[in-house]
């Protein structure tokens, strides 16, 4: 049985660690704007990529907020947590300055291409990593994993794409604090009642 020292700071992501992260069902995401209230969002689906030592990338898709993109037009900064439910315990987090990649972005291609194409996609967060951290973990209960949900993804294939840029409209463009999103304004948005 592999064991992890109690707690360690590092640069970079370690093989071993980079395993540990492609073998997590979910994960964690934290942000926070200067003001207002931190978002912390678990996340699932096949939605993460390891894309080397010191950066990962995660698909977002629609959902009923849009709290991290609202937060890191303000403020890049971002953490990952994940947690080890089975096996040898274990808590990894990420730190470091993450960016938005929209669909209008010239890079989305590139970065909408490492994902399946999940319905609902609407962003890509490439977060370049200053601080790994593990600890112990042993607090965490042992979970067993079923499966991953896919009530998300049927909701977002019963809509149209307009019918997803509506609804993104209405809940995606600002957080909750009110902050924009940095989501494109469509037409639709923009004539009044």
């Amino acid at each position: 049985m592999r064991t992890y020292p109690m707690a360690k700071q590092l640069l970079a992501l370690t093989p071993a660690l980079q395993d540990f992260i492609g073998r997590q069902p979910m994960f964690f995401v934290g942000t926070a704007a200067p003001n207002g209230r931190v978002n912390l969002s678990p996340k699932g689906l096949d939605s993460l990529r390891v894309m080397g030592p010191s950066r990962v990338a995660w698909l977002n898709v629609t959902g009923s907020g849009n709290e991290t993109a609202a937060h890191l037009l303000q403020h890049p900064r971002m953490a990952l947590m994940f947690c080890a439910f089975e096996g040898p315990p274990l808590i990894l987090r990420l730190y470091g300055q993450a960016r938005t990649v929209q669909p209008d972005s010239p890079d989305w291609a590139e970065w909408a291409a490492l994902f399946p194409a999940l319905p609902g996609m609407r962003q890509v967060f490439v977060l370049d990593l200053d601080l790994v951290q593990t600890s112990c973990g042993m607090a965490v209960p042992r979970l067993d994993y079923r499966e991953q949900r896919e009530e998300l993804n049927v909701w977002a294939k019963s809509r149209t794409p307009e019918g997803l840029q509506e609804y993104r409209q209405l809940k995606n463009r600002v957080s909750i604090d009110g902050f924009p999103t940095g989501l494109p304004v469509t037409e639709a948005a923009r004539t009044p009642d």
